[in-house]
Parts: structure tokens; sequence; C-alpha cells
């Protein structure tokens, strides 16, 4: 049976630019949506955080402030209720094998900037998958978990390749804007990263090899159906 890791911040606050504390976690829909995705073809997920921790899902992604219509906040609640085991005892990342998993994938919401991008386990699973050519898929702020991978002599693992992420534009209409402690999109630039975003909001989906980056939460069901694809599930 093929197998994915799904790595969830285990964050549910991050330090802002002006030093204050804002309460973030995972994005509902991109957790519930590729996780129905992946799971309805047959694939087996498994879900790991720092620590082991229990993640908490952001509350504004279930709610119409955070721009989610209330059908759909029903319907994202609904389906990580039949998760509920799994995210209340994830497996720690410390003590997981690339070698048990065919794939690994990185949902967002705020919170991956929180914990991911420094997180040495994470580096760990992203520089031995991309080594061995294994999928390696990011989605909206999750793409900041790449961050974590650095090579030998210390520069980003995956410098010169082709990504996208949450962008800056996004981050200025919707996000956190100025308040942000760095914008995602320039600090993959800045670390060598060929970033190619869609127009903010866009169901965009980017392939560079073994590497599949979503944009946002509106590419959720897509990135996940390219993770299948690249598996040759579909």
């Amino acid at each position: 049976m093929t197998k994915i890791l799904m790595v969830i911040s285990g964050a549910d606050s991050m330090q802002l630019a002006d030093g204050s504390t804002h309460p973030t976690g995972y994005w509902a829909e991109e957790v519930a949506a590729s996780h129905q995705v992946l799971t309805d073809a047959g694939v087996q997920v498994s879900i790991a955080t720092p620590g082991g921790v229990r993640p908490t899902v952001d509350a504004l992604s279930l709610d119409e402030r955070g721009g989610v219509p209330e059908a759909d906040a029903e319907r994202f609640r609904a389906y990580l209720d039949t998760l509920a085991d799994q995210l209340a005892a994830p497996l720690a990342l410390s003590g997981v094998r690339l070698d048990d998993y065919d794939a690994l994938y990185l949902p967002g919401g705020h919170a991956p900037m929180a914990d991911l991008t420094q997180d040495a386990d994470l580096g760990r699973l992203l520089n031995e998958a991309d080594a061995a050519g294994r999928a390696v898929a990011a989605l909206c702020h999750g793409v900041a978990g790449l961050l974590s991978a650095e090579r030998q002599d210390g520069g980003f693992t995956f410098a010169g390749r082709t990504l996208t992420s949450f962008s800056d534009e996004e981050e200025r209409q919707g996000g956190l804007g100025d308040k942000m402690p760095y914008y995602l999109e320039s600090r993959l630039r800045e670390q060598g990263a060929v970033v190619e975003t869609g127009p903010a909001w866009s169901n965009t989906v980017v392939v560079d090899g073994n590497l599949i980056t979503g944009q946002n939460p509106q590419s959720s069901t897509a990135t996940a159906e390219a993770v299948l694809k690249a598996l040759g599930r579909r």
C-alpha cells in the first residue's frame, strides 16, 4: 500500500514583527481536503508533528472571518472529526523513518512558520526524500517547512528548484500583511528558489520533478491530486 506522511505544524501561536503573539494553527481545508483526496485513492496517510504534540486548527479556517463559508466550514469540521484519533496522538517527527513512506506532504496555515521552518527532524526527512527522488509536497504556508532543509554547505536544499507558495500579494490582501515576521514568497526567493505564483487566490500547483507545491487553500485538492499522479495512483 502507498503510504504518505502528512507533517502538520504543532504550533498554536506565532510571534509577529512587532513582538506580539498571534494565535494560529493548521488550516482546516488544507488538511481535510488533502487527506480526503489521498485516502479516497487508497493511500494510507499517517500524521506527524514536532514532538508528537496534538496540532491545533486555526479557528479562522473554520470561520467566515477567515473567508470560509459556513457550509464549507461544516464540511471541513466534520471530516476533521473523522481524524480525531490520529490528530490526538500523531507520530513524533524525531521517530519517523523515511523508508516507511513513499511521499511527504506539508499542509499549511501560518503555524509552519513558527516551528517547521527550523525543525531539524523535518529537514532530515526532506533531504532524505529529495535525495531518494521521493515525492515532496507542500501547500500554502506549509512550503515554509521546506526551509528546514539545508545542504551540507549550509545552502537551501531546494535552491534553484521551481515552486509556489502563499504569495506576498495574498499575505497583503487576506493574510497578516506587514505584521508577518517575513513574507514567505520573498524569503524563498532570497534562499534561491524559483518562485512562480498565480493570481491571488487562484488554484495554482507547480511541479518540478519530485517537488510538488500548491499556492493556497484553494489549491488543496489539486495539490493532493498532483501527488497521486506522481505516485502513479491515477
